[in-house]
């Protein structure tokens, strides 16, 4: 009877410190999301090179009118544990003013510029000389906390988009149309964390005082001679700081084992240590 309540009573306590650390999880988790979908601090154009992208947030959707053949840059911040998709949709003119269909395309390039592969998704598309629009999409790789120097993996800090009519012909140049842009995440579990972290994310501009000081003395410089004024290279980041990720479902399932790991000792222990002392011993053996 006895051993039967110690049982009992340590299988409820487990079970209660479970259900308290997969509620912590799940709050962890939910903190993470891409939060507002409202488009009221979105961007109503898009920048012409890496240097004037124009930063969006996750869920929000960006909006641009532009021709065929300009090439349309936004940015926006991805974090550890992520997995940004990009979706594009491109509204065409009348089909009466379209002699012939381009092909568009999205890219998506991180911090140091190098070109993000999809894992899925119609990254490039050519347009039906009938359609309206066209929809593009492209879903990134999980973004890793760390990874070799060697290896073109996803990595936290600033991402660019890019997004243009790869084929034209002299015809199709100079059209008017409108794209939009929206960028969400999947929070990705503990599957996808790594034993490291970068010093800083792959930030653009970031940079030592004096390096940035030099910058800004050259873009003035090079406004006062060609009468325009650069813009500042993206600096966005999550709403909750860069690194925000550092919570996953590894402290769930690892506490979880541990639990369960000392409620099985303490059962086989109860198990096994039997009654005590035999009636029919005598107290000196």
């Amino acid at each position: 009877m006895r051993t039967t309540k110690l049982l009992v009573t340590a299988g409820l306590l487990g079970a209660s410190a479970l259900t308290a650390l997969l509620g912590a999880g799940t709050a962890f988790a939910g903190s993470g999301d891409s939060g507002d979908s409202g488009d009221d601090k979105a961007p109503t154009e898009a920048g012409t090179s890496f240097r004037t992208a124009q930063e969006v947030e996750q869920g929000r959707r960006a909006t641009a009118g532009a021709s065929t053949g300009d090439y349309l840059y936004w940015s926006f911040p991805a974090d550890a544990g992520q997995r940004p998709t990009v979706k594009a949709t491109v509204k065409l003119p009348d089909s009466a003013a379209r002699p012939s269909g381009a092909t568009w395309r999205i890219d998506v390039y991180d911090g140091l510029r190098r070109r993000q592969s999809c894992m899925y998704g119609t990254q490039s598309r050519a347009a039906a000389r009938d359609a309206s629009s066209v929809d593009l999409s492209c879903t990134l790789r999980t973004v890793r906390a760390w990874s070799e120097q060697w290896a073109n993996d996803p990595l936290p800090g600033t991402y660019y988009v890019r997004l243009t009519a790869a084929t034209l012909t002299p015809s199709d140049q100079g059209l008017p149309v409108s794209a939009e842009v929206e960028v969400t995440s999947k929070k990705v579990g503990g599957s996808a964390a790594v034993d490291g972290s970068l010093a800083a994310p792959l930030v653009p501009g970031s940079t030592t005082e004096e390096a940035a000081a030099a910058a800004d003395a050259s873009d003035d410089a090079s406004d006062g001679e060609n009468g325009s004024s650069a813009q500042a290279l993206a600096t966005g980041e999550p709403e909750d700081g860069w690194s925000s990720g550092w919570w996953s479902d590894r402290w769930v399932w690892t506490a979880a084992g541990g639990i369960l790991a000392a409620l099985a000792g303490i059962g086989g222990y109860a198990l096994t240590r039997g009654t005590g002392r035999p009636s029919r011993v005598p107290p000196g053996m």
